[in-house]
């Protein structure tokens, strides 16, 4: 049984930053909608555009948006799983970007 502290206990080990896949690990999440002024929750990873005007931890609060997400939608086992069988070069790492 998963919960949030040993999910983000091991994202953060091993100086882990975020999965290089971050919209992947978004399209696995359950119960995502648009709001009516646009945005969405839970929040888009920032990919794209915004990638190269956001610092790492900015990057890495997102991606723990996502994973309260999944615990809050019920999917913390689920994601879990699929966050810990990634291999290390799977992930970003600090002082990598």
């Amino acid at each position: 049984m998963e919960s949030f502290d040993s999910l983000w206990e091991y994202c953060t080990a091993n100086k882990r930053l975020i999965p290089k896949e971050c919209q992947k690990l978004y399209n696995l999440l359950k119960n995502k909608r648009q709001q009516p002024s646009g945005g969405w929750l839970p929040p888009l990873p920032l990919i794209l555009a915004a990638w190269d005007v956001t610092m790492p931890i900015e990057k890495q609060m997102r991606f723990k948006e996502h994973i309260q997400w999944a615990l809050d939608n019920e999917q913390i086992d689920e994601i879990g799983t699929y966050l810990r069988e990634l291999t290390e070069d799977e992930w970003y790492h600090f002082g990598e970007l």
